[in-house]
């Protein structure tokens, strides 16, 4: 078996681990990148870019659908070519995917493609297909990702019809009825896909209420939306199991909250309840690394409880964002490079679900600050007022500011409507750099903009809104 010796080896070539490998060998290391499956991991090949690709497609076949309602004709039927969006969408990702391999090359990021476990925390094996290598570094970064998680009588099987996230974004053929099986944002972003595109839409989620965690006036403008749509939605209920019909129909039990049961049938079923991380079977758990639950436990500059060994992104703790991941990579790069200071510290992670509308927040819930006993100011400015949400025939939603009581230091930004994901960057940069809610309010911003929304709700918030009604 051959042996090499680099300085940094980076076992994962996702959103963390890639950003890792390059931003060391900026810095001086020698780095050595290793994944399984390629460039790119989760989020490039089968998550959030091919996803967000799909989401473009059925909104835009959509708004053709209903271009009518604002004086455009359209001459013909308006169809969709599943194959041909497929095909487009793999381009997409291919086309990135390119990138990140000339982005490596160019940095002298070394590529490995195979099999990684840990034989001691300096020293991992690499199985190729037709090779063994033994590499030999001071420093690992474990940047593996994670998976969607399995349930009892829902295992994955594309033949039986149980969908992955990863299953369902490479469907080539629409299913007329599909059932959702987690309302959570990757249940519903896949899901309404797929309503757009002509599907009939189920959802079961078992907690109380759509997109656990985020605060109720925010899941209810998307609920409505897809009450409009004609969702069938079941919450507080579980998804039992399912059976193939005789006529090869998908049947489903469900059972509610007060233990009452009933069956739907479904063409397709897609399992949305969650991801797991990807923490055993390379090697670590023999080595006796210390865990956080189902996460690797890390300080702030990224360390594990091995000598050397590091892990960013899905692996090392909530949440699970590929944004976050690319953060740790950035941090962990200039920990292992000897950068002074360097550590994690981040006070505004946003956090993007995209629905209809979107929706968009940084910062604490009200729910959290009020349990945490935060006394806080709000102000919410519906997008309906915004002329440029008129004009874009796009105002559902609202831009909600919350500040702290006494001292209006900013501390969340929640936004519902059109555009909310490049919206809340300038929510997150003001949090992160301390501004008070004046400075939100006191800061022109360009008309007819959505950005405005966020300067009028901070208005509302201190009483001196001129474009809504004064609060009683």
């Amino acid at each position: 078996m051959e042996t090499k010796q680099v300085d940094v080896l980076v076992i994962g070539a996702g959103p963390g681990g890639y950003p890792a490998a390059i931003r060391l060998a900026q810095l001086g290391k020698s780095t050595l990148l290793v994944d399984r499956h390629g460039l790119g991991g989760v989020c490039l090949n089968v998550g959030c870019i091919p996803s967000k690709a799909l989401i473009s497609a059925a909104k835009t076949y959509q708004k053709l659908l209903s271009a009518e309602s604002i004086g455009v004709r359209i001459s013909g039927d308006v169809s969709i070519d599943l194959e041909q969006l497929q095909d487009w969408k793999d381009a997409v990702v291919g086309k990135l995917t390119g990138g990140v391999a000339t982005l490596c090359k160019k940095n002298g990021v070394e590529l490995v493609r195979g099999e990684a476990s840990f034989l001691a925390p300096d020293r991992v094996r690499i199985v190729a297909a037709d090779s063994e290598l033994e590499v030999r570094a001071p420093a690992v970064v474990v940047a593996t990702g994670s998976r969607p998680i399995e349930i009892p009588g829902f295992a994955f099987s594309t033949d039986e019809g149980v969908l992955s996230s990863t299953s369902a974004l490479a469907l080539r053929e629409l299913p007329p009825r599909l059932l959702v099986v987690g309302g959570g944002y990757i249940g519903l972003e896949l899901g309404t896909v797929f309503q757009k595109l002509g599907s009939k839409l189920r959802v079961v989620e078992m907690t109380d209420s759509l997109l656990p965690g985020f605060d109720s006036d925010l899941v209810g403008v998307v609920r409505r939306n897809l009450k409009k749509a004609k969702t069938d939605i079941h919450v507080d209920t579980k998804a039992l199991g399912y059976a193939k019909g005789a006529d090869g129909d998908l049947e489903v039990e469900l059972e509610s909250a007060h233990g009452k049961t009933s069956m739907v049938e479904v063409d397709k079923i897609l399992v949305t309840v969650g991801r797991v991380p990807n923490t055993e079977g390379f090697g670590l758990e023999q080595l006796g690394i210390e865990m956080d639950g189902p996460f690797i436990r890390v300080d702030r500059q990224l360390r594990t409880s091995l000598p050397g060994v590091f892990a960013i992104g899905d692996v090392a703790g909530q949440p699970m964002l590929a944004h976050k991941a690319t953060k740790d990579a950035e941090v962990v790069a200039e920990v292992i490079a000897g950068k002074p200071g360097a550590e994690l510290d981040v006070k505004a992670m946003p956090s993007v679900v995209f629905t209809d509308p979107e929706v968009a927040t940084v910062g604490p819930s009200e729910r959290e600050l009020a349990a945490g006993g935060v006394e806080t100011l709000v102000g919410k400015f519906p997008m309906a007022a915004l002329g440029r949400a008129l004009t874009n025939n796009e105002s559902d939603g609202f831009v909600k500011t919350i500040a702290d009581k006494e001292s209006h230091e900013l501390l969340a930004v929640q936004i519902v409507g059109a555009h909310a994901s490049d919206l809340i960057s300038e929510a997150a940069l003001a949090i992160e750099m301390g501004a008070v809610v004046e400075d939100l309010s006191w800061t022109v911003h360009p008309h007819p903009t959505l950005g405005e929304g966020l300067m009028e709700s901070a208005k509302v918030l201190l009483g001196e809104a001129v474009h809504a009604l004064p609060r009683r």
